[in-house]
């Protein structure tokens, strides 16, 4: 498995900048260069045992990595060593040689308010959100990022002191759990000498911690008529034209014992008033009639002047854990992204339905 390069800075230079819909694209061009000037990426120094050293390059070379390494030293993200690789990125790797990184860590420019180190989490939490202590301690710290909130999701990783997060938009990123580094890597996994790809088994539970929090009454939802055998969440927007496509599948699903949760997803500009207008309908057939009548025929559906509300919004908030890439996005209820075409016979295969 080859990992991926991965760019330098960017990724504080976007949390630094306020990011809207309306955001002119030459402006933040502009900020976001000047910002990756002012950032450096950060190297670490120190030392680690002949032992560790040797063990550590032992599971990178069985692994596949054939790059040269120039050092070894402890990484600035916690429980992790940082390998230094010849004209690449360097690695993130736990002493284990389980849980891979690769990317820039990147100093956060905040002024550090909070200096207490908050209690580790283990293993076995990873996918659950951080606890409301950690949470307000990271973004104590945090405050020059201009996208992070009391919003933004933050979930626990198998790393103890690595903490994953999303910003509101579904840009993931990984943060040391003191609020002080930064990347736009992933965690991968080693299991029996080989790279198998990023971590299952956090995915999962962090997508089940997400479907856990939304609010079930704001879901537009469409129940099973034969004996229900699966259930699925779908992010989706009603200018999507796949979505559309998926819409026109879900009576489909439904005879087969499928059960279709929507979470209204807008990433189109005009979608968030649109679908606001279908959430603001009576009750849940009315809308589930507008959100029929906006995918099946491109017909929308006004919000009542009685409803100021934007109903859709505090899950799609709660969605950014998702860390959705494209619509449609379909999630079996025990956290498993579908990451091929709906259309193929693999899709009934990936629900357990025939």
């Amino acid at each position: 498995m080859k990992l991926p390069v991965l760019k330098s800075a960017s990724l504080i230079a976007a949390m630094l900048l306020a990011t809207t819909a309306c955001a002119q694209p030459a402006a933040t061009k502009t900020s976001s260069e000047k910002t990756s000037k002012s950032v450096q990426s950060t190297q670490t120094t120190g030392k680690v045992s002949a032992a560790v050293d040797n063990q550590l390059r032992q599971v990178l070379k069985q692994a596949g990595i054939k790059t040269q390494i120039t050092s070894i030293a402890p990484s600035n993200l916690p429980n992790m060593y940082q390998i230094n690789l010849a004209g690449q990125p360097p690695l993130h790797i736990t002493e284990s040689g389980q849980y891979v990184i690769q990317g820039d860590l990147q100093k956060n420019p905040s002024k550090r308010l909070v200096t207490e180190i908050p209690v580790r989490s283990s293993s076995d939490q990873a996918g659950i959100p951080v606890n409301p202590k950690t949470k307000s301690g990271m973004l104590a710290n945090m405050g020059a990022l201009k996208n992070m909130s009391t919003k933004t999701p933050f979930f626990y990783t198998a790393v103890p002191g690595v903490i994953w997060g999303a910003t509101l938009e579904g840009v993931p990123f990984l943060i040391s759990d003191d609020g002080q580094y930064v990347t736009d890597g992933e965690i991968s996994v080693i299991e029996n000498g080989q790279f198998t790809g990023l971590d299952e088994n956090f995915e999962k539970r962090k997508n089940q911690s997400v479907f856990n929090s939304l609010d079930q009454s704001q879901l537009i939802t469409y129940p099973a008529t034969t004996p229900e055998k699966a259930v699925i969440y779908v992010a989706t927007d009603v200018n999507c034209p796949y979505c559309r496509l998926f819409h026109k599948k879900m009576s489909n699903l439904n005879k087969k014992g499928v059960t279709v949760k929507t979470i209204g997803y807008p990433i189109y500009e005009k979608s968030p008033e649109q679908m606001r207008g279908i959430w603001c309908q009576a009750d849940d057939a009315s809308r589930r009639n507008a959100l029929d009548k906006a995918m099946l025929t491109g017909k929308m559906t006004s919000a009542p002047a009685s409803c100021s509300a934007d109903h859709a919004a505090p899950n799609r908030e709660k969605a950014a854990g998702l860390a959705v890439v494209a619509t449609p996005a379909i999630y079996r209820d025990d956290g498993v992204l579908y990451q091929a075409s709906f259309e193929s016979p693999e899709f009934l295969e990936f629900l357990g339905v025939e």
